[in-house]
């Protein structure tokens, strides 16, 4: 026992020493305890969290998985997962003790979560669903995979909900002439959507462009980089993927339009931010260029998609395009199948005549 009373203060605290994860002994003290009670189980899951026992309560276990994701995730996915596992996962879960949960525990959470509506009477999405449900199985994962957890009750509960890709919407070449000409009262806007369009970046890679990523005797730009807004601070991290590191070649008219850009900024510095803007002002401009040219309104990363539309009609392959936005040619080939030509009459054709 390793709890002790506060006289002076009249609270409790606990001393423990223990095992690090470097092997070494360290001694941790916490106080302000109201109660021995509350003091000793504190200790209790000290001790259990450090062991890497799977007596810890999952609440415990949560702050061990995210300490690992910080290292590995972005903090907007961090961000993200916070916030699902701390409004709709430890609710249930918290007190449990991990090695405790049952794949019964997983069904009645899932009923509640199934049961909820909002206050219009609505129910979360499938996709949402779904969502929420890969997070606690995710949780679990980690416990299996690394501290020999002996099963993950959220995958043998079964999935709810369902994986629902947002709808794809395009712009043609038409659609998107007719929205830039009514943006170019704007110029900072016309060039970022310019980017945007011609160049297939994502929203936040194109916002982390600085004049050092332009190499305009190669007609080059570098992405490396992504900008976000998170917590009040302007971010700027590693791209999606390692894959979204690349270089783009601009057609000759965005290179000469950039460095018309460029020119009509005072003092640009060499690591400044060409697009010091926020995603809503980018939202915003959307809207208004959409309805002035009166064009459907998409959304900014339906951009990306009508550049990768562009380019299957201009007869490029899935490997070249993947290359050129940052993707697998894999995920091009299966996210865009219906976009490219159907290929199916060809290869009968051709069977044909090697039958012949």
């Amino acid at each position: 026992m390793a709890v002790y009373r506060d006289s002076e203060r009249k609270t409790w605290y606990v001393s423990v020493y223990y095992t690090n994860w470097q092997g070494e002994k360290a001694r941790k003290v916490k106080r302000g305890f109201k109660t021995k009670r509350e003091a000793t189980e504190w200790e209790d899951e000290f001790l259990h969290s450090n062991a890497g026992s799977l007596e810890m309560t999952f609440g415990e276990f949560v702050e061990i998985y995210m300490d690992t994701m910080k290292n590995r995730v972005r903090e907007s996915t961090i961000i993200s997962k916070q916030s699902i596992i701390d409004s709709k996962i430890m609710p249930y879960f918290k007190r449990k003790r991990l090695c405790d949960i049952k794949v019964s525990d997983v069904v009645n959470w899932q009923n509640k979560i199934l049961e909820f509506t909002d206050e219009n009477g609505q129910h979360y999405s499938q996709a949402y669903l779904n969502t929420i449900h890969t997070q606690l199985s995710a949780i679990f994962n980690h416990a299996v995979r690394y501290y020999d957890l002996p099963k993950n009750p959220a995958m043998l509960a079964g999935n709810m909900g369902k994986k629902n890709r947002k709808e794809m919407l395009f712009w043609t070449k038409e659609e998107y002439l007719k929205f830039s000409e009514e943006i170019m009262d704007r110029p900072v806007s016309f060039y970022a959507f310019e980017v945007l369009y011609w160049c297939g970046l994502r929203l936040g890679e194109m916002l982390a462009l600085t004049p050092e990523d332009f190499d305009f005797k190669e007609k080059t730009l570098r992405v490396n980089k992504s900008f976000q807004h998170l917590k009040g601070e302007d971010i700027i991290s590693d791209p999606k993927t390692p894959k979204s590191i690349r270089k783009v070649n601009m057609p000759d008219f965005l290179a000469e339009e950039m460095q018309e850009y460029f020119a009509s900024i005072f003092d640009l510095q060499p690591d400044q931010r060409i697009f010091p803007l926020t995603s809503s002002y980018m939202h915003s401009e959307m809207t208004r260029g959409s309805n002035k040219a009166g064009v459907k309104r998409i959304r900014i990363h339906d951009l990306r998609h009508s550049h990768v539309s562009l380019l299957i009609n201009m007869g490029f392959t899935a490997m070249a395009i993947a290359e050129r936005v940052g993707h697998e040619s894999i995920d091009i080939t299966y996210r865009y199948a219906h976009l490219f030509p159907n290929a199916q009459k060809d290869m009968a054709a051709k069977l044909s005549l090697e039958r012949s």
